[in-house]
């Protein structure tokens, strides 16, 4: 934990450097659409998790008008839901934006998503510990900027395979990897 927040405040800190014109700081916050991999079973077929509803909030910089570099830190909440079973997760991610301005307000950005994993829990199911803590991700999207305010939406996927076992249940594990659409709104200070 450490570790990842002296890299999100290096990372922020050191992107400064490089602003080109109109640096700007802001917050953002927002709606995830989200489902997790798939609860798997050594001896019958996984089970795929439905789509439900989380949300975020956090803080940005952006260097740069044409072309420019957005890194974020955001706090998330994600929640799946698996044959009626709910399982959450909250993580800090840390998606390094780099997008182009392609007509007026309208922008693309892509970028990966350093991703922490705060806390998991499934209702009335004990998890084991996860493989990592830290995983990678990927973030691609779109979006709008009318004055201080911008409006994005994005997709998110989890790349790096991250399970963890159930305890007392030595055959069953579930892939905790994100897939999901964010919408945000986010307000330059």
């Amino acid at each position: 934990m450490k570790r990842t927040l002296i890299v999100c405040v290096l990372a922020l800190t050191s992107m400064a450097a490089f602003a080109q014109k109109d640096p700007g700081f802001g917050v953002k916050a927002g709606l995830n659409f989200n489902s997790n991999g798939d609860y798997k079973f050594d001896s019958a077929p996984n089970l795929s998790s439905d789509t439900k509803m989380g949300w975020h909030l956090g803080v940005f910089g952006q260097f740069g008008d044409k072309v420019f570099f957005r890194p974020e830190l955001i706090y998330t909440k994600t929640s799946s839901e698996y044959d009626g079973a709910d399982f959450d997760m909250k993580k800090l991610d840390l998606p390094l934006l780099v997008g182009l301005r392609i007509l007026g307000p309208l922008k693309v950005f892509a970028g990966p998503d350093l991703q922490y994993i705060l806390d998991t829990d499934f209702e009335d199911v004990t998890l084991g510990d996860l493989e990592n803590d830290f995983t990678v991700g990927l973030h691609i999207g779109a979006g709008v900027d009318l004055g201080n305010i911008g409006i994005d939406l994005r997709y998110e996927r989890g790349l790096s395979s991250n399970e963890a076992a159930f305890v007392n249940l030595p055959d069953q594990r579930l892939d905790t990897r994100t897939s999901q659409f964010i919408l945000g709104v986010s307000v330059k200070l």
